[in-house]
């Protein structure tokens, strides 16, 4: 019985065997299944080289053309004028920006012109019988002298024994030293050298002002420049009087400045050139950040395409029969988005937009662009 047990399992698992062998090697015949290719369509634009412009990207800060910091070369209190001298406070031409106390300086002006005055009629007699021919002269003179007005300048004298006489009676230093007081007191007023608005006030009314105090700011609000740099490669090619576009950070508004000044040194560690453009318009203020775009020069027979579709080989992707290809490129000049690029034959198609995972013999499908390199990339 037993005998019979392992030979009905002995052929069990014959049977087993000879099926699943039968199995796999009806497997191993199925032909494998057809993984379909996937063809990436890509962004497509027909090279057509034309003159591309070279546009200098910089930004900077708006300070006013002329400014003015206001210092006191004399001492007083500061006396209540008909505007407040605060920040924001708007001043025409030839107003009175700040008055200083002066009544204790102006009576020693108004002693020293007095003195003057009676030194000239002290020599008036002597003047009539010495030289009757300059008296009407100095006659007239005092006829004009007013103490309440600027001394007068003294008469021309017209000979060498006028010149000692008058000398001799201490006539000139005492002219000279009245006109110099008179200067002196003219600077207890400040006066707005242009219309223009107070920026910074440091004092107040009533206040003690001390000789070399800085007392404010004042600006005209009306023209702007801005100060940029740019690399020294660009110093022959910009000129005074270039047009320059700006824009605010939020590319919200646009504004046109002119290239007033380029300086003449090159900065030895940034190796960059300082230029100024000027700016004017009535939504500007100080302070306020500003990019430019400076129009350097113009590349002929050139195409300009964003940064990230030139690879590190200095090469660009094409379109050659669906299939990817590279082709040397020849870069000109590079800006925070584009580059511009030379030795590109016309009618090349080359990609629009960059393509992940792109190799050269890559199989694509052409979609094309109706604009121009040149055009698309704007």
């Amino acid at each position: 019985m037993r005998k019979i047990i392992l030979s009905i399992l002995g052929l069990a698992l014959i049977a087993v065997a000879y099926f699943g062998a039968k199995t796999l090697i009806n497997n191993k015949n199925k032909p494998k299944p057809v993984v379909p290719k996937v063809v990436k369509t890509v962004l497509t634009d027909t090279v057509k080289n034309t003159t591309v412009p070279i546009v200098i990207q910089a930004n900077g800060n708006l300070t006013a053309k002329q400014r003015v910091e206001l210092y006191s070369e004399v001492q007083g209190i500061f006396k209540t004028g008909n505007k407040l001298f605060k920040p924001g406070q708007k001043y025409n031409q030839g107003e009175t920006l700040i008055r200083i106390d002066a009544s204790e300086y102006y009576a020693s002006v108004q002693s020293a012109k007095s003195n003057l005055y009676n030194s000239i009629a002290a020599i008036m007699p002597d003047l009539r019988l010495d030289f009757p021919d300059v008296f009407p002269k100095w006659q007239s003179y005092l006829n004009g002298f007013d103490l309440n007005k600027t001394t007068p300048k003294l008469p021309e004298i017209s000979n060498e024994k006028e010149n000692y006489f008058i000398t001799g009676r201490g006539i000139v230093s005492a002219y000279y030293n009245v006109k110099n007081l008179e200067q002196r007191l003219a600077k207890y007023r400040i006066t707005a050298p242009f219309s223009g608005i107070l920026t910074e006030a440091l004092v107040t009314e009533g206040t003690l002002v001390r000789n070399g105090q800085k007392l404010g700011e004042f600006i005209n609000p009306s023209v702007y420049e801005m100060e940029v740099a740019v690399s020294k490669s660009f110093a022959s090619v910009l000129k005074e009087g270039e047009n320059v576009s700006l824009s605010n950070l939020e590319k919200t508004e646009n504004y046109t400045g002119t290239v007033s000044r380029v300086n003449g040194n090159i900065d030895a560690t940034t190796q960059t050139i300082t230029v100024f453009i000027e700016v004017k318009h009535p939504d500007l203020k100080e302070g306020m950040y500003l990019e430019a775009n400076l129009d350097a020069e113009k590349v002929d027979n050139a195409i300009e395409i964003d940064r990230n579709l030139l690879l590190d080989s200095q090469e660009i992707y094409v379109v050659k029969d669906s299939l990817l290809d590279v082709i040397p490129a020849k870069p000109i000049h590079f800006s925070e988005t584009k580059v511009i690029l030379k030795d590109v034959p016309n009618g090349t198609i080359i990609l629009r937009k960059p393509v992940p995972g792109a190799y050269a013999g890559m199989r694509v499908k052409s979609s094309s662009s109706t604009t121009t390199t040149k055009d698309s990339i704007k």
